[in-house]
């Protein structure tokens, strides 16, 4: 019973999901950002319907409809690329820590068959997301249903050490960009109160060259 507790509350804590639809047009691509640390298992889910904006209703799916999946990495390295069918699962592992780029974009030129037609695509992404239940499933005896939860524990243990590395990352980055920042802060000052005081002096004498030469001092 505790080790099921426990499981749970890793699981509902520390595995990072994002829900959503959009709305597409024909041949348009959406893309989407996760920020997701180096050597993550990331899995997908979408289901594409079509819309009927006046109507508010969904309709049947145009023949052929299919979605292409393009994932880019943070330096806009294409990690996979590939067509699948209206409602499908895709999966891929990051190879470095940043913002990566989950593209979709449908191989359909006829999803406006009726006037006010759209496609809405459902999609649901998962970051450090292992499955459990099926495992659980298979399991013959108690020994091995501990055996994988244990599993799965550690693999969300090694998930929160990946995601607490990348955050330190972060913040190294951010207080070193924050350290040059105040670094060249401080030399603009110097360089404008270094300006000023040439500029007074030299008006200044200018000032006494002037007198002089009236003969007014």
């Amino acid at each position: 019973m505790n080790t099921k507790l426990i499981g749970c509350v890793f699981t509902s804590c520390f595995a990072v999901a994002c829900a959503m639809y959009i709305q597409m047009a024909e041949k348009e691509q959406r893309c989407i950002i996760e920020d997701i640390p180096s050597d993550i298992l990331v899995t997908g889910h979408y289901k594409m319907q079509n819309w009927d904006m006046f109507s508010h209703d969904f309709l049947p799916s145009a023949p052929g409809l299919g979605m292409f999946v393009t994932i880019k990495d943070p330096s806009f390295q294409v990690l996979m690329s590939k067509l699948y069918g209206p409602e499908s699962k895709f999966s891929f592992t990051s190879h470095s820590s940043g913002e990566h780029h989950i593209c979709f974009q449908s191989n359909s030129t006829n999803i406006i068959a009726i006037g006010g037609s759209k496609l809405r695509l459902h999609m649901d992404i998962q970051v450090g997301e292992h499955s459990l239940d099926d495992s659980l499933a298979e399991a013959n005896d108690k020994v091995n249903e501990v055996k994988l939860r244990v599993q799965h524990l550690t693999e969300q243990i090694q998930h929160i050490g990946k995601e607490q590395n990348y955050q330190r990352e972060r913040e190294e980055r951010f207080r070193q960009m924050s350290e040059d920042t105040n670094a060249n802060v401080l030399w603009w000052a110097i360089m404008q109160t270094i300006i000023l005081l040439s500029v007074g002096f030299w008006q200044m004498k200018h000032l006494k060259d002037f007198f002089i030469a009236k003969k007014l001092v």
